[in-house]
């Protein structure tokens, strides 16, 4: 899905004020969208200084999410906008995996993160040297690995992959078996759409030694799992129908499998703004970060969406406007990527794109 693009207007903080407060009103005292309001309209003026783009995941907290970023979208869509740009500075707005991205898609482009403390649990999960043991472990399988990668992580891969478009890449290759990492719910999940039997191999020194060449496997998992999506239950899901019989659930495919299945829709975050934006119904409840629940409420003021903000990603919640203000006035914490590892990465996020 293309990723949304902010509308051009005439900005002032009192501009920027009043269009918060039609889409936030309700949920923040006018007091701290003035703050907030400032904040971005000192960010739009360094972007105009320095030649800079803004991309924003759709995770963000929304008084950043609906002022400054010029793109919005998930992972796969404002990757293809860092491909595309023109711009001299880039400030990726979203967790460390996402401006690595865009680093690796524009190497003569200055890429900065808001904060060095925007990490990722799933990230964190694998290494390099993990893949290179499955590759031992499984000799001539291809691996496909998911966006929330590592740049070290993805020049081991043979193509990466984000939630919006796993089945369709794992099926790209038109083989048996293929090795799936390294997030356990989405290996799952394309498991179970694609009717293929997985495993989860144990990672012991032994098991790298000749290959597991009598195991009963069609598609090799990985166990790391998404802290936030990890949380959310079938209980959850029962309880919310018991009060609202009448709600759409739309779940991340980084839930559980028994959690997708329960829900009505499952895909990811550009793919459920779109369901909600065109199916009409009495009411939603997206299984996911819950900013980004806010972001579609906010947007979507005809439509009726139920709260379930228990979970706030921690590392999202890191990049706030202020964060994005002082990365743009002092070009702080510039993400850099050795050539030898970004040119082996690039392939891998490349051959996702031409998929699409």
């Amino acid at each position: 899905m293309t990723p949304q693009v902010t509308t051009p207007r005439t900005m002032s903080p009192e501009t920027i004020f009043q269009d918060l407060k039609q889409k936030l009103g309700n949920f923040n005292p006018d007091f701290e969208l003035q703050i907030k309001a400032k904040l971005a309209y000192e960010i739009e003026q360094l972007k105009k200084e320095r030649n800079a783009v803004i991309l924003g995941h759709n995770y963000m907290e929304p008084a950043l999410f609906n002022t400054v970023p010029d793109f919005k979208g998930d992972s796969l869509g404002l990757s293809r906008r860092a491909a595309e740009t023109d711009k001299d500075i880039i400030v990726f707005c979203g967790v460390h995996f996402m401006a690595e991205t865009a680093k690796i898609l524009n190497p003569e482009k200055t890429v900065l993160i808001p904060s060095l403390k925007a990490g990722c649990s799933l990230a964190e999960s694998i290494t390099a040297q993990d893949v290179r043991n499955l590759r031992v472990q499984f000799p001539g399988v291809p691996i496909v690995g998911y966006i929330n990668t590592y740049a070290d992580v993805k020049a081991e891969l043979d193509v990466c992959c984000t939630s919006g478009n796993a089945v369709a890449v794992v099926e790209s290759f038109g083989t048996d078996t293929v090795i799936f990492l390294p997030d356990e719910y989405l290996a799952r999940n394309v498991a179970a759409e694609t009717g293929k039997h997985i495993i989860f191999p144990t990672m012991n020194p032994g098991d790298v030694a000749g290959g597991d060449t009598d195991l009963d496997y069609q598609l090799v998992g990985w166990n790391g799992k998404c802290e936030v999506h990890d949380r959310f239950t079938v209980e959850d899901i029962e309880n919310v129908r018991a009060e609202y019989p009448d709600v759409v659930i739309l779940a991340h495919p980084e839930c559980p499998p028994d959690v997708v299945a329960a829900s009505d829709f499952a895909g990811s975050t550009s793919q459920m703004v779109r369901y909600v934006q065109d199916v009409d119904a009495p009411k939603y409840l997206l299984l996911t970060e819950c900013a980004m629940g806010d972001n579609i409420a906010a947007e979507n003021p005809h439509r009726e969406l139920l709260r379930l903000c228990t979970v706030r990603c921690p590392h999202m919640n890191q990049i706030r406007l202020e964060d994005t203000r002082d990365a743009l006035l002092h070009t702080q914490y510039v993400v850099e990527i050795p050539e030898e590892i970004r040119l082996r990465a690039y392939s891998a996020v490349e051959r996702m794109l031409q998929i699409g």
